[in-house]
């Protein structure tokens, strides 16, 4: 069978204009209770990555998730909650409010999970990972409503219906996660397996305005004017890559997502429905599109600065918070304040880094770039 996504267009993010393109989307693949039983306790999942006001498309926009819920509601769910385990984990629903994500929940009585703690699930269907630390609001959820962001990744290329589950992941575990899987490849594996446990039932993305280039923080807001809907994360993420002309195979949380059985990619596998795709794509878009060949290089420490891309600090932007150092999963840390004092930017200890971009995701002042050395641009990185 194929899988559905709908592609509906929506110009803005007026209440009622997303309200009805979240309906059209739903209705096209279905529509809800042939997806989530009204029995269901049900999670609604945004993309909180960290505190950001709604234009800067770093979260979920506020009228998106109103829309969702709202088409819940009035369809006679009532038993729903909502939450997210942000990177910077000590106080979600205080990001969540910098967000404007905690107004909507309580508009609709919505209380916020438990994404603080939780516990080890083992999976021994895992094809890469059999055990994770789950959130206990995701574990007491019978169906995750994943409402993503269309985004740029430094590790992934895109983060989008698959790598926005990592939420579900409590606190300091996804830094863990970070240093456990450090390279694109089983990065992405780990996501998929991730997402194959906590099996959400629909996934809807939030690409009226997009982030490209330094995302999924630090990027440049593009408008895209789009929804995305579908009950495949797998093909849901392969339209994102159709739009912004990025071959769906370079991302490691699509190809591994077929061959572990998550979702479909391949044309061939897709139905897409609602508006044509090819009055929407944007060829410009910025992101990576090079094919990396560092496996053999990747624990080469000598020679990892002189090839591997790598995270740089524009000195003219930094204020010296230290929240890079904080978010560095690295035993010992790959980041450190000469002398202790801050006086400084950061320096990198580039032998230890493990190129996981906690550093630049998490940075406030979108003060770390990630730059390719010249010689990898030989030797590893080609278009």
């Amino acid at each position: 069978m194929t899988s559905k996504v709908a592609v509906i267009r929506c110009d803005s993010y007026d209440e009622e204009q997303v309200y009805k393109a979240v309906k059209e989307g739903i209705a096209l693949i279905g529509g809800l209770e042939c997806i989530v039983p009204k029995s269901d306790r049900i999670l609604f999942k945004p993309n909180l990555l960290n505190k950001a006001a709604p234009d800067k498309a770093v979260t979920t926009h506020p009228s998106v998730f109103d829309a969702v819920i709202r088409l819940f509601k009035e369809q006679g769910y009532d038993n729903m909650f909502y939450g997210d385990s942000p990177g910077n984990p000590t106080n979600p629903e205080k990001i969540a409010e910098g967000c404007g994500i905690k107004q909507v929940g309580e508009k609709y009585g919505l209380k916020y999970g438990e994404f603080n703690k939780g516990k080890t699930v083992n999976f021994p269907e895992g094809r890469f990972v059999k055990q994770f630390e789950i959130s206990e609001g995701a574990l007491e959820a019978d169906a995750i409503i994943n409402v993503c962001k269309m985004k740029t990744h430094q590790l992934g290329r895109i983060t989008g219906g698959v790598k926005n589950l990592l939420g579900c992941v409590y606190g300091l575990n996804k830094g863990m996660c970070h240093a456990k899987f450090p390279d694109p490849e089983s990065f992405g594996k780990m996501l998929v397996d991730l997402s194959r446990y906590l099996a959400p039932k629909l996934h809807i993305m939030d690409g009226i305005v997009a982030m490209e280039g330094n995302g999924p923080f630090s990027g440049t807001q593009v408008n895209m004017n789009v929804l995305l809907i579908s009950t495949d994360p797998v093909a849901l993420d392969a339209v994102f890559c159709k739009l912004i002309n990025l071959d769906p195979s370079l991302v490691p949380t699509i190809k591994y997502g077929e061959e572990f059985g998550l979702g479909k990619y391949r044309d061939e596998d897709l139905e897409i429905l609602g508006a044509e795709v090819s009055d929407l794509i944007k060829a410009d878009f910025d992101v990576s599109r090079e094919a990396a060949r560092a496996g053999k290089w990747q624990n080469l420490s000598v020679v990892r600065s002189l090839l591997l891309k790598k995270p740089v600090i524009m000195a003219e932007k930094c204020i010296k918070c230290g929240v890079c150092v904080d978010a560095c999963p690295v035993e010992g840390k790959a980041m450190y304040f000469k002398d202790d004092k801050r006086q400084n930017p950061p320096l990198y200890r580039y032998d230890k880094c493990i190129r996981c971009y906690c550093c630049q995701e998490m940075c406030p002042e979108k003060a770390i770039t990630v730059k390719t050395p010249a010689l990898g641009k030989l030797l590893i990185y080609k278009k």
